[in-house]
């Protein structure tokens, strides 16, 4: 059993590597314009309500199907260490921040603890996430653990549009 900070259970493991360096994959996650550009579902349209990209700060934001359908989230950031790492707790959320239960499940974990470390070589960048629900229930971690192949297929997307914008630059 793998421990991240205060995650003491399974966790969910990332890794993927981008033809970019470091410097702008990282900043791809702290600035709205470059995040409106590949958080998400493929298929849908990131708004940013809030974007405060210090710890302590927040990223509310909405994400809108193409059929209309609109979902809110957030990220509490606990460490910024630009650009080397970085540790959020994300959630489900109202349009007024706060913070709900997932659409799809009551025994998702209303906060899911993630860190994202970066690493250079020869001009490309490791991206790793790591993300574990904290405060969790027996049922809320089985649900997070339940999900582990459908979070994949999401990040590889939402990975895979990062690249995308990236490779645009």
């Amino acid at each position: 059993m793998e421990t991240i900070d205060n995650v003491t259970e399974k966790e969910l493991v990332i890794t993927r590597i981008f033809n970019a360096p470091r410097e702008l994959v990282f900043k791809a996650w702290g600035e709205a314009e470059r995040l409106a550009h590949w958080w998400g579902p493929k298929g849908f349209t990131l708004g940013v309500a809030t974007l405060e990209f210090r710890p302590g700060g927040v990223f509310h934001y909405s994400m809108t199907s193409a059929q209309g359908q609109e979902m809110w989230g957030k990220f509490v950031y606990r460490e910024i260490e630009a650009p080397e790492r970085l540790v959020f707790v994300t959630s489900f959320s109202n349009p007024e921040g706060e913070i709900t239960r997932a659409f799809f499940s009551d025994t998702w974990p209303l906060e899911v603890l993630n860190v994202v470390t970066f690493t250079e070589q020869d001009g490309k960048t490791t991206m790793t996430l790591r993300g574990g629900p904290i405060n969790a229930t027996e049922a809320e971690q089985a649900a997070f653990e339940g999900m582990f192949g459908s979070m994949q297929q999401g990040f590889a997307g939402t990975f895979d549009q990062l690249e995308t914008y990236l490779a645009s630059l």
